[in-house]
């Protein structure tokens, strides 16, 4: 199972943004607790039905929507 597989987006669960598959967890909001200095065994302890690969599944979803055509100038 790839990483990416974790992630899920379904109309019918917190309004069709993408989430950790099977749980009603953001990916937003395990990203902001990272980028709020949270770190991975915090999150674990805090959300016990979430695995690490979870979280660098988020890690992973955020990486490919950064990911962007390079634009040059003509």
């Amino acid at each position: 199972m790839s990483l990416l597989d974790r992630i899920s987006i379904d109309p019918a669960v917190v309004h069709g943004r993408p989430a950790i598959r099977g749980t009603r967890m953001r990916v937003s909001d395990v990203l902001a607790l990272l980028a709020a200095g949270a770190d991975e065994a915090e999150i674990l302890e805090d959300y016990p039905y979430l695995t690490t690969e979870d979280i660098r599944a988020c890690l992973a979803y955020a990486a490919a929507q950064a990911d962007h055509a390079i634009v040059t100038a003509s």
